[in-house]
């Protein structure tokens, strides 16, 4: 008899705690806003790869800038997402100051049909924004301080 009841005080336990765990709302797996798309990824890392190239070997600034953007475009959620901002704020200056093997005439965009390039001014705000973007955003970054002092040079003209 004194079986029976104990084996009973540890099914009633077992039945009683089962929808309590169930109950928590724990959910399995990781979060769904930090999964990434593989092919996503892979072609991400693939422009990144290229954008390297013709930022640093080929200083082709206009061509990294468009990489850098269709990057940003279609992969928000890129892993190296902070490196990519630092190359497109640092191509933007750089056109802005008429550097590199490329005219910034050559980078174009559309508004409503129309053809326009940018001025040095546009450049150099374009180049802001990302720089301060990366900054405010991935502020732990190791590319975070680079910006940081890009953004500085960029002050200092304005305060001489």
């Amino acid at each position: 008899m004194r079986i029976k009841f104990l084996f009973f005080v540890i099914i009633s336990g077992f039945m009683i705690s089962a929808p309590a765990i169930y109950a928590q709302g724990v959910r399995s797996g990781p979060d769904p806003a930090t999964l990434r798309d593989p092919d996503l990824e892979r072609d991400s890392h693939h422009n990144l790869e290229v954008a390297k190239n013709y930022f640093k070997l080929k200083k082709a600034y206009v061509a990294a800038l468009k990489r850098c953007e269709e990057i940003i475009a279609g992969n928000p959620n890129f892993a190296k997402i902070d490196e990519v901002l630092l190359m497109a704020g640092q191509s933007s200056l750089w056109l802005a100051d008429n550097k590199g093997k490329q005219k910034p005439e050559l980078y174009v965009s559309f508004d409503g049909g129309e053809k326009r390039t940018l001025t040095s001014e546009q450049f150099r705000e374009m180049g802001r924004d990302y720089l301060k973007k990366l900054v405010n955003d991935y502020p732990n970054s190791r590319y975070a301080k680079e910006a940081q002092e890009e953004l500085r040079a960029l002050e200092a003209p304005k305060t001489q």
